[in-house]
């Protein structure tokens, strides 16, 4: 790999020397001071390692010693620090030959290739230009490219330094401490934005029963999480310029939804390169099969595909439909139409655009026909809306929308890793949210008016499947935050 180098500004370079000189007088004094402080930097790569699946492509800026990257796991990681102390102990410390280390330095350095996942552990408090740091970095991002910043909250300022001057903590010169309205007018005028923020730690030492009561289940609730001793951060490239241009597939499931096939089929509006519609047939007892293979003869000049689901539920039907389709983009329509269909155009627009890589409906946005949703499924909306909001760490409005949109690509990752969470969602939308947080996607909402039904009846039973759903997001609690 080559590395590009930029003429360094020579008015920064006082500070940064002495920054480098005394980081080079403490190479050899890093797996001391990581001992002394075991309990915290196991926890540190218990997150990274939640973050960041093993054989990925990882570059680490700031690696010191190369302990962060060497316990990633990487099919290839390349660690790059401008202390050249440092690289000399973790090429010592490794015998991995799919690791790389570089001395260079991230203010004045470009790449030529890119990477799935970068680490700045602990890094932002170290450099002299972080807003150049983050535009060299975007020539080692793709548009899938997920860069993970931790950094210490700014409150344990006092007690940090009180450690670094009793020999607690390794010293650190010059070191900034930012707030995250910093951090995010950094990304702003670099081109970056975040996907996601967790704070997570409340107590960095470990004390039996105390640390884990402090830190697995106190240090994710409202305010309490403010203390917390590290903030994480997860972030993508804006993309300058989107594609627009790509096929879609439209998964309708369906169950006694007769009288709404011909209807989705006719509102459904051109947009993509091309289209293909399927249909996931649930089992129905008013003709919904037959309707559906007669429209497929009505509609010749439509791709229309027809499956019948092996189970039941409609996280069975869509699984089915998105492991059948064709093409690039997955969206899903639900069949009872209280979406409408002419709304898919802006779905489509938010995800080809780059705006967002899992585009979800919201329905809690515009005033809402009359006997659209009662006024119980609406308290109930609301509240699972507030509690994902807080267990993904990005704002969700409408968590059971039934129109939902990402990329095949995507899908696939997500479908691969399901085991993390097992088969546990009988409607699908849990299991596809759960999995794109875990994955890391962008997730954008989409307002639409939701109207009423004009055919048949709803399947959902308020108080059992509402019953169901409490339960799976108390799974989903001890998947995400009790880590």
């Amino acid at each position: 790999m080559e590395v590009n180098f930029i003429q360094e500004n020579r008015i920064n370079s006082e500070m940064k020397e002495e920054t480098r000189k005394s980081y080079n007088g403490l190479a050899g004094l890093r797996p001391f001071f990581r001992n002394r402080n075991s309990f915290y930097h196991n926890e540190l790569i218990k997150y990274f390692r939640f973050i960041v699946p093993e054989g990925k492509k990882v570059l680490e800026v700031g690696c010191g010693d190369g302990f962060v990257l060497s316990s990633l796991k990487p099919s290839f990681g390349l660690g790059i620090d401008f202390s050249r102390e440092m690289i000399k102990t973790a090429e010592k410390n490794t015998n991995n030959t799919s690791l790389k280390f570089i001395e260079a330095d991230i203010e004045s350095v470009t790449f030529n290739e890119t990477f799935d996942f970068i680490i700045l552990s602990d890094l932002l408090s170290d450099l002299i230009d972080i807003q150049g740091a983050l535009e060299n970095l975007r020539s080692a991002c793709d548009e899938r490219t997920r860069i993970i910043i931790n950094y210490h909250n700014i409150l344990w300022e006092p007690l940090l330094k009180m450690s670094q001057k009793f020999g607690l903590k390794m010293p650190q010169k010059n070191a900034n401490w930012l707030s995250k309205t910093d951090i995010d007018n950094f990304l702003k005028l670099s081109g970056f934005e975040g996907v996601r923020f967790e704070r997570r730690m409340l107590l960095p030492k470990y004390i039996p029963v105390v640390s884990g009561l402090l830190n697995k289940h106190l240090s994710s609730l409202p305010f309490i999480r403010s203390l917390c001793f590290l903030n994480f951060l997860v972030i993508r490239k804006i993309p300058r310029k989107a594609k627009e241009d790509y096929s879609v597939s439209v998964i309708i499931p369906c169950r006694n939804e007769k009288g709404n096939v011909r209807d989705a089929i006719e509102r459904l509006p051109d947009f993509g390169t091309k289209q293909e519609i399927v249909f996931v047939e649930g089992h129905s007892d008013d003709g919904t099969a037959d309707e559906i293979k007669q429209a497929i003869k009505a509609y010749p000049d439509k791709d229309i595909r027809f499956f019948v689901q092996p189970g039941k539920g409609k996280g069975d039907a869509v699984r089915l439909g998105f492991s059948e389709a064709k093409n690039e983009i997955l969206m899903i329509l639900d069949a009872d139409l209280t979406m409408p269909p002419e709304d898919l155009t802006k779905f489509y627009h938010a995800i080809a655009s780059g705006a967002g890589e899992f585009i979800n409906g919201c329905r809690l946005v515009y005033p809402m026909e009359k006997e659209a949703m009662r006024f119980l499924n609406t308290l109930g909306n609301k509240f699972f809306a507030r509690a994902f909001s807080w267990l993904l760490n990005q704002s969700i409005k409408d968590t059971l929308c039934g129109t939902k949109v990402l990329f095949k690509k995507d899908y696939e990752k997500i479908h691969d890793n399901r085991d993390y969470f097992g088969d546990f969602d009988p409607f699908g939308d849990f299991d596809l949210i759960f999995g794109a947080a875990k994955q890391n996607l962008k997730i954008m909402e989409v307002p639409v008016m939701y109207r009423a039904r004009g055919y048949g009846e709803t399947n959902i039973s308020r108080f059992r499947h509402g019953w169901m759903l409490l339960r799976m997001t108390l799974f989903a609690y001890r998947k995400l935050k009790s880590i």
